[in-house]
């Protein structure tokens, strides 16, 4: 009995559906750490390339100078450092024109903060998606084989005079060995999915906040040199 409820022995006398199945969660499951490992890195260096940058944004030294140094990096720039790159760079570009006026100088370089956002949070959004997805798909691959094994079992018990719990028991624990797996790989993956939306949320919420404090900075220096 206890043999026969082993989980390696169960899965190697599984049907080959049931077989398939459990390959294909543990195979999710690798995929899904590695992008939760992945992700929990890249979002780490994110938040403390931030909180460097607007720690050096607000510590007195002049915007050209941020700027100067933004532009020469080739690597090791952050999401907020990057947008007000890009904000900076249309801004000098319009005054390079000798566009004067207040509202096309604002709107230009807003415009190019609003692109450099969108594009940075798709990148610190990227393989969300697939979390997601192995959080919600996995429970009913598991349940899938979970079926197919219990149909599997009882279809072998047809041909018996005489059917026992040690006779029906190996059968049904292969199959909700693959429901067990599916679980497996779901969990970890809400988890770390819920976690990550967070604090990509937080640090769009934060770049947008920089974005709408730098245009208004922008917008004070415009109009103390405007002659009244």
């Amino acid at each position: 009995m206890n043999q026969d409820l082993d989980i390696v022995h169960l899965l190697l006398n599984a049907s080959w559906v049931v077989k398939a199945v459990v390959v294909l969660l543990l195979a999710v499951s690798v995929a899904s750490w590695a992008v939760i490992f992945g992700k929990a890195a890249a979002l780490g260096r994110i938040h403390s390339k931030n909180e460097a940058f607007e720690r050096a944004f607000w510590s007195g030294t002049s915007m050209h100078d941020l700027y100067t140094a933004a532009i020469q990096k080739t690597t090791g720039t952050g999401p907020m450092e990057r947008i007000f790159a890009a904000g900076m760079r249309e801004f000098l570009k319009l005054r390079e024109r000798r566009i004067a006026e207040t509202s096309v100088l604002l709107d230009g370089a807003q415009r190019a903060m609003r692109a450099a956002y969108q594009r940075e949070l798709d990148v610190m959004e990227s393989q969300l998606s697939f979390l997601g997805s192995v959080a919600s798909v996995s429970p009913y691959i598991g349940l899938f084989g979970t079926v197919w094994g219990i149909m599997h079992a009882f279809t072998g018990l047809a041909g018996l005079e005489s059917v026992t719990l040690a006779t029906v028991a190996p059968g049904i624990a292969e199959a909700l060995v693959a429901t067990a797996i599916g679980l497996f790989a779901a969990i970890p993956a809400v988890v770390a999915y819920n976690r990550f939306s967070t604090k990509v949320d937080r640090a769009a919420s934060h770049m947008d906040v920089f974005s709408d404090e730098f245009s208004n900075i922008l917008q004070r220096n415009l109009s103390a040199q405007t002659p009244t």
